[in-house]
């Protein structure tokens, strides 16, 4: 099903998130307002390791447009949240989770991601 001609999509325009930083949409097709943005020059470095079940029943609270071969999960449970990573191929996908953080912590990363500060 195609988008009616004529009307343009909401996630069309720039959107503007937390810490002062704008994401762009890819296409009026894609419909996710979140992106990541290209890494900045001096970007900090996540440590991402294999998926822990630790936190098993945590629900996604953010996530970025599967449109792209990587694409992230805010993810957040029992006051903790962490982002998972998932890297999408011709073989299939493979996941990789950040360390656990408080909710607050987990989040400042999550727009820190989006903003390019971190990868």
């Amino acid at each position: 099903m195609g988008r009616a001609e004529g009307r343009a999509s909401p996630y069309a325009k720039p959107m503007s998130y937390g810490a002062g930083f704008t994401v762009l949409p890819l296409s009026e097709e894609c419909v996710s307002p979140w992106h990541v943005s290209m890494p900045q020059r001096d970007h900090a470095r996540l440590e991402w390791r294999a998926p822990d079940d630790v936190l098993g029943r945590a629900r996604p609270e953010a996530w970025t447009c599967a449109c792209r071969a990587t694409f992230y999960e805010l993810r957040v449970g029992a006051g903790q949240g962490f982002i998972r990573r998932t890297l999408q191929d011709e073989d299939g996908h493979r996941v990789h989770e950040t360390r656990l953080w408080r909710i607050t912590e987990a989040r400042a990363v999550w727009s820190a991601l989006l903003a390019g500060q971190a990868r």
